[in-house]
């Protein structure tokens, strides 16, 4: 997934987080605490180990002091989301000094990579699992416990997770990730993904139902189908039928129109005119797509190994403006990636200029051990250079979404309340069908999170939306 958040998470501070956890506190003989890093998937895998660590009698902590067992899952997509990680486990063996049978662990994509420096020379945890291995996470830590250092990073061509139920950590109750797919084909030059994550593989579409439809039922008002490259979501069923992200989106879309359904993420190569008409088709299907670009120069994107052009990209973006006109559109953008020249810098810029997006996640090249790129190019441009270009590639951005935002002045959406306004409790927040998050007065209107509100943009910053009840 390219789509990155780069920011921790403690995913167990929020107190309704809990919740499926407080019928009866004392069945819980042991306690775990879990921080997720990175990508939407890391997110939702967090989900999967607190189920299977529920059946296996822990219950949840706040505070990791008090914790048995404190889990770490982690993102390899940068050199500072590492050392963040890094830094928590120092902190974290710290608090073990005084509590010698706290358990530490490294989940996600850094474990098979550095899973020997954290075991043996850093000596920072006691068991190490990859994102296929969580099954083996209860016979893992009893191996600790009995005083071995444990490690499972095998990756799966079958691992789906289909048949557990995740605990759902998202405080709100509104929203839902609802995992489809995992690992990636696509062998782009500068990440990590194929090499952490393996092989894609689709999980079973009636599983994926049943997951969504639940949520429905309990209350979740929207779900976001997650995987590293959403569009190239294909199962075939036993009666040999096939069941394509277009497919699968209508399945989902046709549980109760009352159902938001998003996802992420697409990659520009994938994503077919069945997918972008299915959208346009369902109102329940929010028309928002992130569609990582990553450059505006050819050469660059050849040597990314992305597999489209410049004018590719540029097609595709007319096509999905044409079938949705009022679709928001979001991307990825990397600056100074091996061998980019100012011209090719300015490429992106004059690209940018072109699709004019909503949103962006904008980073510079950090060169990742393992990949194509770090065995194929010299990371080459200098750090001084690629900040320079970022700040530009910000700054641009930063201009586009001001226009974005206030283009919405004075139109009407429906709005799905996830909570309060984080200024104010006399404030509701909720997104609209692009994305965008809207805050307006509660007044005396009988609603609660996971209603729907229809409102009228009156104001608008280059990240918020403003207005009032219809």
């Amino acid at each position: 997934m390219a789509e990155v958040l780069h920011k921790v998470v403690d995913e167990l501070r929020q107190g309704e987080a809990f919740a499926p956890f407080m019928e009866d506190p004392n069945v819980f003989t042991k306690k775990f605490y879990i921080e997720s890093y990175g990508c939407q998937m890391n997110f939702s895998d967090s989900e999967i180990v607190a189920s299977i660590l529920h059946e296996e009698g822990f219950g949840p902590t706040r505070n990791f002091e008090e914790a048995d067992l404190v889990l770490l899952n982690t993102c390899s997509i940068r050199e500072k989301a590492e050392q963040t990680v890094r830094n928590r486990l120092q902190a974290f063996r710290k608090v073990k000094e005084n509590n010698p049978g706290m358990l530490i662990g490294v989940l996600g994509c850094m474990a098979e990579r550095l899973k020997a420096k954290f075991l043996d020379e850093e000596k920072l945890v006691d068991l190490v699992v990859g994102p296929d291995a969580y099954r083996s996470l209860p016979g893992l830590i009893a191996e600790t416990e009995s005083g071995q250092k444990s490690v499972n990073v095998l990756l799966s061509r079958e691992e789906t997770y289909a048949d557990i139920a995740p605990v759902r950590l998202d405080s709100n109750g509104v929203t839902a990730f609802v995992s489809i797919m995992r690992g990636c084909n696509n062998m782009c030059t500068f990440c990590v993904v194929p090499f952490t994550r393996g092989r894609e593989r689709s999980r079973d579409s009636e599983s994926i139902y049943n997951e969504c439809k639940n949520l429905f039922d309990q209350g979740y008002r929207e779900v976001t189908l997650l995987g590293q490259n959403v569009d190239s979501y294909y199962y075939t069923n036993t009666d040999d039928s096939a069941v394509t992200f277009g497919l699968l989106l209508e399945k989902v879309a046709l549980i109760s129109p009352l159902l938001r359904i998003r996802f992420s993420t697409s990659h520009p190569k994938d994503i077919t005119d069945d997918v972008l008409h299915t959208m346009a088709k369902y109102d329940n299907i929010c028309k928002y797509i992130h569609l990582p670009v990553q450059s505006g120069n050819t050469r660059i994107l050849s040597q990314m190994n992305r597999t489209y052009t410049r004018e590719w990209y540029l097609h595709k973006v007319e096509r999905i403006r044409s079938i949705m006109p009022d679709c928001g559109l979001s991307t990825d953008v990397i600056s100074g990636f091996c061998s980019e020249t100012e011209e090719e810098h300015q490429d992106t810029l004059s690209l940018m200029e072109q699709c004019r997006f909503d949103m962006a996640y904008m980073f510079s090249y950090s060169e990742r051990p393992g990949t194509l790129a770090a065995k194929r190019y010299e990371d080459d441009v200098t750090e001084e250079t690629k900040k320079r270009r970022l700040t530009e590639i910000i700054s641009l951005q930063n201009g586009h979404s001001r226009e974005s935002y206030k283009a919405d002045i004075g139109k009407t959406f429906e709005v799905l309340i996830e909570g309060d306004s984080k200024r104010s409790d006399k404030d509701w927040c909720g997104r609209n069908s692009q994305n965008k998050m809207v805050v307006f007065p509660k007044m005396d209107a009988p609603l609660k999170k996971g209603d729907y509100a229809i409102v009228k943009i009156r104001e608008a910053t280059s990240a918020t939306l403003m207005g009032d009840m219809a």
